[in-house]
């Protein structure tokens, strides 16, 4: 059983685990701040408890989309605006945040096999 969790859970590098991990916090933080501040003219609309669990599944869901752009776009280069990069990577970031639970486990897979096919 520690070698399942050892080779899905523990899979990334601690280093990009924490830095996606803050980015994951800082945004479900900014969506409560947000939220809470629209829930003093609408009660009714209080962002949900249940995204906390989003936050430890988000490095993963980001791991998937990374590898993904990697394999499409290669070592390509490509010069946009600073302001366009920042809003489309602040657009994928949210994204995967709210997918993480879809699209986590694709990465979980992924790792799995490929550490079980790097011990063996």
């Amino acid at each position: 059983m520690y070698s399942i969790l050892a080779k899905t859970f523990g899979g990334l590098s601690r280093q990009y685990y924490f830095r996606q991990l803050f980015f994951a916090a800082l945004m479900v933080g900014l969506l409560f701040w947000v939220f809470s501040a629209a829930n003093e003219t609408h009660p009714d609309r209080a962002m949900p408890w249940w995204m906390l669990v989003f936050v430890p599944l988000y490095p993963y869901s980001r791991f998937v989309y990374e590898s993904m752009v990697e394999f499409i776009v290669g070592d390509n280069v490509f010069f946009v605006s600073a302001v366009l990069m920042i809003s489309f990577k602040i657009v994928s970031m949210l994204a995967c945040l709210i997918l993480a639970p879809i699209i986590a486990p694709i990465g979980l897979v992924y790792l799995y096999f490929h550490h079980s096919r790097n011990s063996a």
